[in-house]
């Protein structure tokens, strides 16, 4: 498999995640997911466009000044990749949260699923 659609498919994943305007998180979303996509971790569980854009939303709330960034490589097969990541202040660079999420795509590259893992939290959230 062509490791571009990978690649791709996580691009347009950190997009979403990164867009702040509530029209710009819509079609981010939109973009990167299929219309019955979900997106699941420890915190939260949604599916559709308008709950995964409510949790992303969420998240810009709880870290107002951060953006996510990759961390390491792409790694993919068949119709599933895995990738670390890292929420960054962009004030200070520290990255008080960080996690893996391993996505399936459909055959457009889209995402059908994020199933995704915390690795480092700060305390209370």
């Amino acid at each position: 498999m062509n490791s571009d659609r990978y690649e791709n498919a996580v691009t347009r994943y950190f997009e979403a995640w990164n867009a702040r305007e509530t029209e710009a998180r819509a079609k981010a979303v939109a973009a990167a997911w299929t219309a019955d996509g979900g997106y699941t971790d420890p915190f939260s569980e949604a599916g559709g466009h308008e709950q995964i854009a409510a949790v992303i939303a969420g998240t810009h709330e709880q870290f107002p000044g951060f953006a996510f960034r990759l961390a390491g490589a792409v790694d993919g097969h068949h119709d599933t990749a895995r990738f670390s990541w890292e929420l960054v202040s962009e004030t200070d660079g520290s990255a008080p949260v960080a996690g893996s999420d391993v996505i399936v795509l459909d055959a457009d590259g889209r995402i059908k699923a994020v199933l995704g893992f915390l690795d480092r939290v700060p305390a209370g959230a």
